[in-house]
């Protein structure tokens, strides 16, 4: 009898540690972006997915694409010329001067690194005659590649009247079409890079993507990253996993290093 006591006395114990567990999990980290995407684009295994097709606000990981479409259209040589209109956006840029030369090389090192606006305005101009035209241009590749759910209103992803929007699962379709390109690879593994226009003036760059630089990443992710107030914190990367590419979105975060850090090693099973 004295036994049996002792087992049901035990039995409210046992519930309150398993409740106390599942309150631990439940206190286990929750991703906070708005929309997210991590896979395999080797094999084409999804390793996570949040509102994949959620639409929300690219902000600079448009410049993906712009640059997308440059590297398809001109040759890394080409010289093309600022236009008044090309020095009116708003930073981040490199402060172009009407009437100065660059190779659209560097200008894409400015794209990709610094997230230079008005660079995409320059090479949107040379490779379509406005950034009008080039943005019709981008929304009908975007097409072609299956993401029906992106508008682009511009070239760089800054605030507009009339909203532009993506999904996780498009912006993955677009970058991973962009990783085709040698010198688009090679840019997001840049860390500075110093251009110059052709008179010489020279433009120190730093990539926006902290992860090159933290010591608290022990493998990299290259990627683009972006942020408007209305956008908040977005990312659009990849890395290897043995022989295989694989590519991580997340828009709409609060916490976006941390978003990133736990999908890819939780459900991609990478040691970072």
């Amino acid at each position: 009898m004295r036994r049996k006591n002792i087992f049901f006395r035990s039995i409210p114990i046992f519930f309150i540690l398993a409740f106390s567990l599942l309150g631990t999990e439940a206190r286990a980290y929750q991703v906070s972006a708005r929309s997210a995407i991590f896979s395999n684009s080797t094999n084409g295994v999804r390793y996570y997915g949040k509102n994949v097709n959620t639409k929300v606000q690219p902000a600079s990981t448009t410049k993906v694409m712009t640059a997308l479409l440059v590297l398809k259209r001109l040759s890394l040589d080409t010289v093309v010329t600022v236009s008044k209109n090309a020095t009116s956006p708003q930073p981040s840029k490199i402060y172009v001067k009407e009437g100065e030369s660059y190779r659209v090389r560097d200008l894409l090192y400015a794209l990709l690194l610094l997230s230079a606006n008005d660079a995409a305005v320059v090479l949107a101009e040379a490779v379509s005659g406005s950034e009008e035209n080039f943005v019709k241009e981008m929304n009908e590749y975007a097409r072609r590649l299956g993401a029906t759910h992106t508008r682009f209103v511009n070239t760089h992803g800054l605030p507009s009247k009339v909203k532009q929007y993506t999904t996780s699962y498009d912006m993955y379709l677009i970058f991973r079409e962009a990783l085709k390109q040698g010198f688009f690879r090679e840019a997001l593994q840049s860390k500075y890079k110093t251009i110059s226009s052709t008179a010489g003036r020279k433009i120190p760059l730093k990539s926006h993507n902290k992860i090159l630089f933290s010591e608290d990443w022990e493998r990299k992710i290259y990627g683009k990253t972006g942020y408007t107030r209305a956008a908040q914190s977005c990312f659009v990367g990849y890395l290897m996993k043995g022989k295989s590419i694989c590519i991580i979105a997340v828009f709409g975060c609060s916490r976006r290093w941390q978003d990133i850090k736990h999908i890819v090693s939780k459900y991609g099973g990478i040691d970072l």
